[in-house]
Parts: structure tokens; C-alpha cells; sequence
């Protein structure tokens, strides 16, 4: 995405005193020569506790699991929900795939762990916002039995790749970055993007979707992001979708044109994963 997504982060770090049970920098694996960490908070309670695994944004290249998530993370505890904030590997150090493998190594870690965290491992979420929105598609949609999920929460997910460099008109930075492009938007280019793009893989039996959007958005279009919901509903796909007029990409003023975004998301979350396959 373009150099405006990566500026639209901003980071907060989750403090320790509002969430009594949070544990800090978990090391869930090594790769490419680096420690990959995790945030994880666990509800009080006898579970075993439904989870999300939040995946920040950050255009691919920067961005921290500290950041996006503060409001949404408060709400997914008062709901019961225990939840793992990642850390990947950043491009253009580490080009694509590097951070879809870390996406898919820490659902596996999660799984695997999920009795030492009291999580049930049959009622995963992957949240995602904006660049990690897009991890959070393409991993469900290319999900094997070791990576499967139940749900799927977009916050302004990067999904339509193809047509958001057709209307920019060139290869943008992030994804120079990420997949190692020039600026020239030629076909060689255009079918490296559709090979990353969630929008090109939609198929029948995908875990249900909700997507929260503003739409006023001016880096992931929020015209991209109905089509991609239409692509969903062709394939019999099940989305819901929280549209918050007039507000822009940056998620840190999300709480200005939709003050309780976090507990519809939370709830919505808290219902789907109840309902999901023992």
C-alpha cells in the first residue's frame, strides 16, 4: 500500500494494569535470524476461552503488535475472549512470503498451545487491520487443518490489491517493498500483486467475515471493499459488515465516528465463535 497507509499507524502500547492478565513478548518462533514475539491476554475464568490472533497494520513494513488494537483488546477481554497480538517480519528486509509464514506459524503455535493458555482451539479468529487484514484473508482462505480457522475480522483489510494499483496507476512503495517491484505497473507486475491478492483466491466454505470500514477511507477504497464483500456473498460466503460514515483509514480516529466499533466487533466475534463447530 501506499507510504499514507504506513503513516496512518500509530502506536499504543498495551499497558499492563488494564489487562491483569497480559503477558508481554511470548516468543512463539525464529526466522529469518529473528526472535518473533507475541502479546497475549487470557480471561479470568475456568475456560477454555475462545482467542483471536490480531495481526497490525503498517503497510507491510512497519507497525508493531503493540499498536491498532488497544480499544478492540479491552473489549475482546470483557467478552471472554483471549487474544495474541503478533509481531512479524517486515518487508523490504524480509520480502513476501516471510510475513504470511509468520501469520501461519503463530496460528499453529496457538493451536498447539492452547491447552498451557486455556483457549479452545476449535474457535480461532484471525483480526487483522488494513496490511495484516490482508494476512488475515489470504491465511484463512489458504488455510490446511493445521491453520484453519473459525472467523475472520477485517478493520479496512487490504484486500483488493489488484484493482488499488490499477486506480493508483503504479506499482505503490509497500508493495514495492514487499514484492521486490519497480514502480512500472506492467502485466509482469499486475499477476505478481493477483498472486498475493485475497480478492483473486475467494472461494466456497471460507469461515464467516466482519469488516469494519470507514467511508471516507482514501487508502483501502471503501468501494474495493464492497466489491470484495460481494466476491464473499457469490461464493456463498457469509460477511457482515460496520460501516462508519465519513471515517477515514487511520484506526486511531475510528473512536471519533464510531465510539463503541470495538464492542460490535467483540460481540459479533463473541456470537460467531460460540457458534462455530465443536
Amino acid at each position: 500500500m501506499a507510504l499514507t497507509l504506513i503513516a496512518g499507524v500509530l502506536f499504543f502500547g498495551f499497558p499492563a494494569s488494564a489487562e491483569p492478565n497480559w503477558r508481554p513478548d511470548i516468543e512463539y518462533s525464529q526466522a529469518g535470524g529473528e526472535s518473533l514475539c507475541l502479546d497475549a491476554s487470557i480471561p479470568e475464568g475456568s475456560g477454555p476461552f475462545p482467542a483471536a490472533i490480531l495481526i497490525h497494520g503498517g503497510g507491510w513494513g512497519s507497525g508493531d503488535k503493540a499498536a491498532d488494537f488497544v480499544p478492540l483488546s479491552k473489549s475482546l477481554t470483557k467478552e471472554g475472549i483471549a487474544w495474541f497480538s503478533i509481531n512479524y517480519r517486515l518487508a523490504p528486509k524480509h520480502p513476501w512470503p516471510a510475513c504470511f509464514d509468520d501469520v501461519q506459524t503463530a496460528i499453529r503455535w496457538v493451536r498447539t498451545n492452547a491447552t498451557a493458555y486455556n483457549v479452545d482451539p476449535k474457535r480461532i479468529a484471525l483480526i487483522g487491520y488494513s496490511a495484516g487484514g490482508q494476512l488475515a484473508t489470504l491465511a484463512a482462505i489458504r488455510a490446511d487443518e493445521s491453520t484453519r480457522v473459525q472467523a475472520v475480522v477485517g478493520f479496512a483489510p487490504a484486500v483488493e490489491l489488484v484493482a488499488d494499483m490499477q486506480r493508483r496507476g503504479e506499482v505503490g512503495v509497500a508493495m514495492r517493498n514487499l514484492l521486490g517491484l519497480s514502480d512500472k505497473l506492467d502485466d509482469a507486475a499486475l499477476a505478481k500483486i493477483a498472486s498475493i491478492s485475497p480478492a483473486e483466491e475467494i472461494k466456497p466454505g471460507l469461515p464467516p467475515f466482519f469488516i469494519v470500514e470507514g467511508t471516507a477511507d482514501q487508502s483501502v477504497r471503501h468501494v474495493e471493499t464492497l466489491a470484495f464483500i460481494q466476491r464473499l456473498k457469490q461464493a456463498q460466503g457469509s460477511c457482515a459488515l460496520l460501516e462508519m460514515k465519513d471515517a477515514p483509514h487511520r484506526i486511531a480516529e475510528w473512536p471519533k465516528f464510531s465510539p463503541d466499533y470495538a464492542e460490535k466487533t467483540a460481540a459479533w466475534l463473541k456470537t460467531t465463535l460460540a457458534a462455530a463447530p465443536k
